[in-house]
């Protein structure tokens, strides 16, 4: 704890001050004479109680001063610095992300559900990124706005659902989304993350095409191909990923492809990715001084106000 004035004790001792210099306050009294057989008769009495409005007006003085002075005591707030960077995860949602070939905790679990906790750990660590999510299927939609609340943008991955948005791959409609949302963003770093299992079937235009638009407006793209068949080594495999599309987004946007087969995969595209768009450094808190000049004040108060309720008539 410290004092912003320290200066301002130096008017303590005012009131003595004023009293030394000043003249006594002489107080006209009333007399009365009394005859002295009366004086011989009189039996002694008590004074009368000093008054307690002295000794509170001395400590209101006191505890005044001391408002005055500014106690202040440091405190300290650990600081979220802002990146600058905006992310827009563009999620495939159509009906081949419900192949049961990942493996989580030993269990064997849908594309959709490791994508999922896969996904979620990834936007919880962005700690100073903007994050939206885009979902596509046959459609396209914001499921979250670009936002700070990190937590809000997992949730709405967790309540994501195949078949909400269609059962197709609209890959172009879902990139076509999230580049608009970050078009309106002013951010320095401004990066999509998609992630699909299958190829663009239900697009208005070539993926390519959008991933053009995105890098003349300075976006990146980086695309993760999700499933253990792609179209370049297995092109009869039923729900094989379109990695040539993907592979070809990510090049001429900027960015990387990942290939995911597997959960370990998952972990490592998530690793990688935050290598390459790195969240902002820790930072020392931020000490500021809170002040206490409020709590001395109100008591010189409540002195003030028995002083005035205990004065003598």
């Amino acid at each position: 704890m410290s004092l912003a004035a320290p200066w301002v004790l130096a008017l303590l001792p005012l009131p003595l001050l004023i009293r030394w210099l000043l003249p006594p306050l002489v107080r006209p009294r009333a007399a009365l004479e009394v005859p002295g057989y009366l004086l011989a008769h009189a039996a002694p009495g008590t004074a009368p109680g000093i008054s307690r409005a002295p000794r509170l007006a001395a400590l209101a003085w006191l505890l005044l001063v001391v408002a005055l002075a500014g106690p202040q005591v440091q405190r300290q707030a650990q600081v979220i610095p802002a990146s600058g960077r905006d992310i827009v995860l563009a999620l495939d949602l159509s009906g081949s992300m419900e192949q049961a070939d990942f493996t989580l905790d030993g269990q064997p679990v849908s594309r959709l559900d490791a994508v999922k906790r896969t996904a979620q750990a990834f936007v919880r660590g962005r700690t100073g990124d903007r994050i939206g999510l885009v979902i596509f299927g046959g459609r396209a939609y914001v499921a979250a706005p670009l936002t700070f609340d990190l937590d809000a943008v997992a949730q709405a991955i967790d309540e994501a659902q195949i078949g909400i948005s269609g059962r197709g791959t609209a890959i172009a409609d879902g990139l076509g989304l999230a580049i608009r949302r970050l078009q309106a963003s002013d951010a320095p770093g401004r990066v999509v993350v998609l992630l699909s299992d299958g190829v663009d079937t239900s697009g208005s235009v070539p993926a390519v095409d959008a991933a053009r638009l995105a890098a003349s407006h300075g976006l990146r793209i980086h695309t993760v191909a999700l499933g253990p068949d792609d179209l370049e080594t297995r092109p009869a495999a039923r729900d094989a990923v379109d990695v040539a599309t993907l592979r070809a987004v990510a090049e001429t946007a900027g960015g990387a492809l990942f290939r995911v087969r597997d959960t370990a995969d998952l972990t490592a595209m998530a690793e990688a990715l935050d290598r390459l768009e790195p969240s902002p450094g820790e930072q020392p808190p931020l000490r500021y001084w809170r002040s206490l000049w409020v709590w001395p004040a109100m008591l010189c108060a409540a002195c003030l106000l028995l002083a005035a309720i205990r004065r003598p008539e």
